[in-house]
Order: structure tokens, then C-alpha cells, then sequence
């Protein structure tokens, strides 16, 4: 089985915060998580310093490769730190 995650920290999220299934909108200082295995990716999101993890909603997703899957990591940090609306895994 391949497998590969990415961990971004300290993200300063837009206005619009990040969105997750279990404690709503996420805003300010964020880090985020990404894991990718069986062919999904699996994003999380925390406050900085938090030890609680809250799946971003939408999660998982369907990625066929590592490659596919690091660039949405890529896409959802881009994206909190911009979002102007609640970022979901729809909005990537």
C-alpha cells in the first residue's frame, strides 16, 4: 500500500475561515493536514497549538496519485488563506 501526507502549520486563514464536518468554521491561525491512501485524500484541519483534529468537509476525496493528492494539499492552504466564503473541499 502507498501512502504520503503533508502537514502545512500557521496557515492565517481569509475572513471566510475553513469549513469542517465537526466544529463548524475554523478562522485565524489554522494548520492543516493532508493524508493520502487507497487512492483518497484525507484533509484535516486544527487551530495552531490545538491537539483536536476536525475533518474539512467534503473529506475524503478521490485522488488516483500522490502527485494529484499534494497539489490539492496545496490548493486547500491557497485557499484558506484566501477563501472569502467558509473554504470546503467543493471550493478547491
Amino acid at each position: 500500500m502507498n501512502w504520503a501526507s503533508w502537514t502545512t502549520t500557521r496557515i492565517l486563514t481569509g475572513h471566510a475561515g475553513v469549513c469542517t464536518d465537526e466544529a463548524g468554521v475554523l478562522r485565524g491561525e489554522v494548520d492543516v493536514h493532508t493524508t493520502w491512501a487507497d487512492g483518497q485524500a484525507i484533509v484535516t484541519a486544527q487551530f495552531s497549538g490545538s491537539a483536536d483534529w476536525y475533518t474539512v468537509t467534503g473529506s475524503p476525496v478521490p485522488c488516483a496519485t500522490e502527485h494529484e493528492s499534494r497539489d490539492l494539499h496545496q490548493r486547500i492552504v491557497d485557499g484558506a488563506r484566501s477563501s472569502e466564503k467558509p473554504l470546503t473541499l467543493g471550493l478547491v
